[in-house]
Parts: structure tokens; sequence; C-alpha cells
């Protein structure tokens, strides 16, 4: 069996569908490398794209989207729910098959030092990769978002990036770039426009404001639904599940007046997580099978994982 590591990059841009193609189309180039999905949302304003294949290939597709990305989008017309400091926001690689954790944080150091060096942008490591221990939550590196990247980078520094010049690029500000486990981008719908209600929900079950274990949780107003959400990431499905998830997102909702209205995974989901109870009670819009990993891999490859 060979080496697979995946890359789940995400960049801000979720509203025009031929820019985001072409962003997403440079992978094609690369033979090694397979595109299993991209995720759009206009209210976050962002798309996130996984892709795997073999270490190297992996690497070079993810600078090839970097680099297009960046000439593509202007962050200083950027408005979106989401926290955000670049063009390409966030660049994570996990390691999946053959790969250590260890092999996937020297990937994210190799790409962040030839980001800045290439196009002069601060770069930050973080999770497995972080080099500063504060670093390791993604949370506290895009604090202040692109809009405090200058005040933030000029006044401390300590807050200065790990390559790259101490001030943001005029248009594709920063890049967090980092080594971790699987995650889960779990999000779930109320049935309210109280942005209060699904703030307080998400600060209840994040946590480190002592909420479930491995999660991490913010309230949105979605425009476009008119609804709220509680936007998750699980770091670690194995230890706190979606649907545990779920069934505290909806205790919490519900002692606020709320119902649950709905769900989605952002990209993709392991087997093994929807595997821990039966998915239909976490009512996922556009449920298919082709949204587990897994079964992606092997509907663009024709192979079995």
């Amino acid at each position: 069996m060979g080496q697979l590591v995946e890359c789940v990059l995400n960049f801000s841009e979720g509203r025009d569908k031929e820019r985001i193609q072409a962003i997403a189309g440079v992978l094609s180039s690369f033979t090694e490398v397979h595109l299993l999905d991209c995720s759009s949302d206009a209210d976050h304003h962002r798309s996130v794209l996984t892709f795997l294949g073999v270490p190297e290939a992996v690497l070079n597709g993810a600078l090839s989207v970097f680099q297009e990305a960046i000439h593509d989008i202007d962050m200083n017309y950027h408005k979106g729910v989401h926290p955000r400091i670049g063009a390409v926001d966030v660049v994570p690689f996990v390691p999946l098959r053959g790969v250590s954790m260890r092999d996937c944080v020297q990937l994210a150091r190799r790409f962040g030092k030839v980001v800045s060096d290439s196009h002069s942008i601060p770069t930050f490591l973080y999770g497995e990769a972080a080099v500063k221990r504060e670093r390791k939550d993604l949370a506290n590196i895009r604090r202040g978002q692109f809009e405090g990247l200058r005040k933030s980078l000029s006044g401390d520094p300590e807050k200065g990036p790990d390559f790259g010049p101490a001030r943001p690029h005029p248009t594709a500000g920063a890049c967090a770039v980092g080594a971790r486990d699987l995650l889960i981008a779990f999000n779930i719908y109320l049935n309210t426009t109280e942005l209060r209600v699904a703030q307080e929900v998400a600060r209840a079950v994040r946590e480190s404001s002592g909420g479930l274990p491995h999660v991490r949780a913010l309230g949105l107003f979605l425009e476009s639904r008119g609804q709220v959400q509680v936007s998750m990431n699980l770091t670690n499905f194995k230890t706190t599940s979606l649907y545990s998830v779920y069934e505290e997102v909806g205790r919490e909702a519900l002692k606020r007046g709320a119902l649950i209205a709905g769900s989605e995974i952002v990209g993709l989901v392991p087997k093994e997580a929807l595997e821990a109870g039966d998915y239909r009670t976490l009512m996922i819009e556009d449920y298919s099978s082709g949204l587990t990993l897994e079964e992606r891999y092997y509907q663009v490859t024709g192979r079995r994982w």
C-alpha cells in the first residue's frame, strides 16, 4: 500500500463559482493528487478543498492552489461570518496511510517557508507543526482576523509570523499552515434568528468554555437562510462523537427555546464517525454515502481504502 496524505485547504471565496472552479481546477494537472471534495458557503464566504495523494504531489498541489488563490482574492473586499486571516486561510496536512505526523509537520513547514519566501506572505505554524505553544490552537492565530493583522504583527515581536515579514500581504493577508489528525467540520442549524442563542449554545458545548472535550464552536447568523448556526470543529471524534455533540447542542438549544433545524458536514467525514450511531438521527442535509472519506476516495480513484 502506498503513502497517502490529506490536505484540507480553506480559501476565502465562497460566492463566485467560476473563481472557485478556477482555483480548485489547478489540481487537475497533478496526476498523483485526487480532489475528493470542494465545499463552498456564501455566508461564510469560504471554500474547503479536500484532496489527497502522495506527500510530495500533495505539497506541490497545495502550493499551486495557493498561488492561484492569492492572485484571485483581495481580502480588503472580503466579508463573511467565518473568522479568517488570509486569501488562503488555513492549510492542514493530515497523515492517512504510510505517513507519520512528523512527516506532515515537515510538509507544513516546507509549505510555510516556500509561500513566505515566494510571495512575502506571513505564515504561522499551528497544530502539531506549531513552534510556539500558544499557536497549537488555530483560534489564537486568527484572533483579530485579517483586519487586525497589521496591528497585531507590528505591536509585539512575539506575535510575529514563523515565516515571512512581520506585516500582512496587502491583498492576501496571512496564512496558517499545520499538521493535525482527522477533523470533522460539523454545523448545526437552529430554528431561530437570534444570534445570542447560537452564541450561548456554542459557549456551552465548546471545550474552552468547559463544554465537551475536543469541540470548538462558534455561533453565527446566516443571512441566506434566516437562521443561526452553531459552527463546530470536532478534533477527536473518537472521544467526542458527532452524536454526543448533536445531543448536547439540542439540549442547550431547547433551554433557550430553540430546536435543531438540520445539520451539515463540511467536506468529508471518516466512515467510522458515522458508524458510531444512526446517521439519520443527525438530520444531515444532502446526505449521501459519498460524504465519507473512504467512499469518496473509491468513487474518484476506483480503489478501496
